[in-house]
């Protein structure tokens, strides 16, 4: 990976990946909505779920795998996190394997024909880091470039809080940011709340920036979700978190979000629990459970929607995408 100068993020005009909207097309032409997610242990890759109204997911192509994972030395395809750029272009980010120190990076204009895939060495750097986990993608369109940020843990980096989590894994939240996906800024340290901390997502809702992020802390354990105010990002400067807005006890991951009309609804994998849930807001601060209203493919089965990215795509998108044949199926 090549490096320029150090991290600088400029605030304004964000336009979400993971945990928002994605860019959207022309006012006039209407919208839909996508879930990008992975089954099992992301083996297969990539696999879509359409929406209407954000409330009723349906799988797309039977299920099948629209691209299969081939890089990293795992080649898993978890995670994926899709964002579209200025010229209409759909760039994705994925995690690769467990013990990896890059990230899975791909293209399309269209969603069913795909780029080479590309392994981003982000972590290259750190010779003793154990992993690069969830990868999220957005456009800051005020700076002209994307921002890419996951988890990594580095041992003894942050002794303080080394045991709070599984195993020997402690996580912070870092960062790199590009205008071509030829060269990257310097990996930097984005997030440290003073706890392990990975599932780091940007959401712009209700006129804002939002950081949202998982407390990994194990020992004792909270595995919730909460939201901090972005006060600035060319000063990384965040808010105080809120209150955890998962449900109490409950252990959560990779939160996605999208906002329908005067509606912010979250979406969550309750891993542990073995099934999708839902958070639904009209101020970022009252959280209404909604995870009954909502219907997933193949709940309760082993090709149960794992976590990846809801967004919304111009609907002849949609249309060309329903009727494409998986070419990874």
């Amino acid at each position: 990976m090549k490096r320029r100068a150090a991290l600088s993020l400029l605030a304004g005009a964000l336009v979400s990946g993971c945990a928002g909207l994605g860019l959207p097309g022309r006012k006039s032409e209407a919208q839909a909505y996508l879930f990008a997610y992975f089954i099992k242990n992301g083996e297969d890759g990539l696999h879509f779920a359409a929406s209407q109204d954000g409330y009723r997911w349906e799988k797309l192509g039977g299920g099948a795998s629209f691209l299969r994972p081939v890089v990293g030395k795992a080649k898993l395809m978890r995670d994926p996190c899709i964002v579209r750029g200025p010229d209409g272009t759909y760039h994705m980010v994925w995690t690769s394997g467990w013990n990896e120190n890059g990230i899975g990076y791909a293209s399309s204009t269209d969603l069913v024909n795909w780029s080479a895939q590309r392994e981003l060495p982000v972590m290259a750097h750190e010779p003793g880091v154990l992993n690069a986990w969830a990868p999220e993608i957005v456009y800051d369109a005020a700076a002209g470039h994307f921002l890419i940020f996951w988890s990594s843990t580095i041992p003894g980096r942050f002794p303080q809080t080394d045991g709070a989590s599984e195993e020997k894994y402690n996580h912070r939240i870092y960062a790199t940011t590009t205008k071509d996906f030829a060269s990257f800024t310097a990996t930097s340290l984005f997030y440290d709340p003073g706890f392990s901390v990975i599932d780091a997502s940007i959401v712009h809702a209700k006129g804002r920036d939002w950081l949202l992020v998982k407390d990994e802390t194990r020992y004792p354990p909270k595995k919730h979700l909460q939201l901090a105010p972005v006060l600035d990002l060319r000063g990384l400067r965040f808010g105080p978190l809120a209150a955890p807005i998962t449900p109490p006890g409950l252990w959560t991951e990779g939160p996605t979000v999208l906002q329908i009309g005067d509606e912010v609804i979250l979406y969550y994998d309750a891993y542990t629990t073995k099934h999708y849930g839902a958070l639904r807001s009209r101020d970022m601060v009252n959280w209404e459970n909604v995870t009954k209203q909502m219907h997933f493919p193949d709940e309760g089965t082993p090709q149960r929607m794992r976590h990846g990215t809801a967004f919304s795509v111009p609907a002849s998108l949609l249309e060309n995408l329903r009727k494409a044949v998986p070419k990874a199926g």
